[in-house]
């Protein structure tokens, strides 16, 4: 399955999708699908996690890019591939070029997580480190390409990559053959595009649910428009779904078969990501939660059995310290209060004490004491708290206001 510039926007069809489910045999796995008892309850209807992020590379884009690079012709393989990625499509194209023989670069961004640049290494790939944000290191590798005949392996917007894809589908209808509702997050809408195909094709009842990033909505206008819209600077902390514009490939299918696309914020993205690690143990990244998030946001409109494809679970370790404490905020386990009391020995002791009471988790105490605003016997701390949820957060509230503690809003 190889495919020129001028049949590049070809419809991608449940043959295609077929023969790279053949194509990955023995390469990419059949990922589990694992029931949650906890969201099932939520939504009223069975909801089961369907695992890419336990894929080899830890996401689903292997899929895509072995079929995409398994399709090159004899001397295309021998120029080698080229990609641009911070993360998951990097992973996955040089695991891909690794066991099929070809010789690959990654151009990554300076500021990737140094644990994807490590495992893209370790795959096989070369990589070059190019720009502070991923268009820029998109026109490096584009360049490169013009420059030494590599072949450009787009994360979304081909036809062999959403084909590869689409085996997610496949496997979905195996696993869960009653399925009512598939919901799965949307970058550049590969993925998205190709279950579409492997699923309408043979269930055309079931529905598609698409999920992006409020903060990186580009389908939601280009849906309305009839055409892809660029959406200028994306910022979300689900990275794996940070992109600016539909590719023009994914869009076609998207419009014509996906039923629904859906927005969800960064705290139902934080509350998410931590609801997989603690309900159902599973390490996910933001992207690959967006489906569980769309489900908690709303879980009345899901007609069940539900399927909720978790896509990676490739998350910079420092960056799950930041989300699961802004996840906690979120579902209000986590407290930061200020407050003023008197400079004196034993003060912080019987602050302390008053937290101890109500059962509160310090994490963190900090002291200022040399702000003007400050009394000559005053301080200042802020404290973070672990708390039980909002009730809680009430209750420690009252409880420092009672002792006679003045808390700053």
């Amino acid at each position: 399955m190889s495919y020129s510039t001028a049949d590049s926007l070809r419809h991608v069809t449940l043959d295609d999708v077929r023969g790279a489910q053949k194509m990955l045999t023995g390469v990419a796995r059949v990922t589990a699908m694992e029931g949650s008892r906890y969201l099932s309850a939520q939504v009223g209807a069975p909801v089961h996690l369907k695992c890419e992020n336990l894929q080899r590379t830890g996401s689903f884009k292997l899929r895509g890019a072995y079929v995409r690079i398994a399709g090159l012709l004899p001397e295309e393989r021998a120029a080698g591939v080229v990609a641009a990625s911070a993360g998951n499509h990097a992973q996955g194209v040089a695991l891909a070029s690794s066991l099929l023989g070809v010789h690959a670069t990654v151009f990554m961004p300076k500021g990737a997580p140094l644990p994807k640049i490590s495992a893209t290494r370790e795959y096989g790939a070369e990589v070059r480190l190019h720009g502070q944000v991923v268009d820029e290191t998109l026109a490096a590798a584009q360049e490169y390409a013009a420059e030494t005949g590599a072949v450009f392996i787009h994360p979304f917007d081909h036809p062999d990559v959403i084909a590869g894809q689409g085996t997610v589908g496949l496997e979905i209808l195996d696993q869960c053959p009653e399925v009512g509702t598939i919901v799965v997050g949307i970058g550049g809408g590969g993925l998205a595009a190709g279950i579409a195909v492997a699923v309408k094709s043979l269930r055309p009842d079931v529905r598609i649910v698409g999920v992006q990033a409020a903060g990186a909505a580009a389908y939601p206008p280009s849906l309305a428009a009839g055409h892809p819209v660029t959406v200028q600077n994306p910022v979300t902390m689900a990275d794996g779904i940070r992109v600016g514009r539909p590719g023009d490939v994914p869009f076609a299918i998207v419009e014509e078969l996906v039923d629904e696309v859906r927005t969800v914020g960064e705290d139902q993205l934080s509350a998410a990501l931590l609801l997989c690690l603690e309900r159902a143990k599973l390490v996910v990244e933001p992207a690959g939660a967006s489906p569980v998030a769309a489900l908690l946001g709303d879980p009345g409109a899901f007609a069940g059995p539900v399927v909720a494809v978790l896509s990676g679970g490739n998350v910079d370790p420092v960056l799950m310290q930041r989300v699961l404490r802004h996840g906690m905020a979120a579902q209000g386990r986590y407290l930061a209060v200020r407050l003023r009391l008197t400079d004196r020995p034993g003060a912080l002791a019987t602050l302390l004490g008053v937290l101890s009471v109500v059962d509160a988790n310090v994490l963190d105490v900090s002291h200022v004491r040399t702000d003007p605003r400050l009394g000559l016997a005053e301080a200042e701390v802020e404290l973070h708290l672990e708390t039980k949820g909002p009730a809680h957060c009430i209750e420690v509230g009252q409880a420092l206001r009672e002792a006679g503690y003045t808390v700053i809003d």
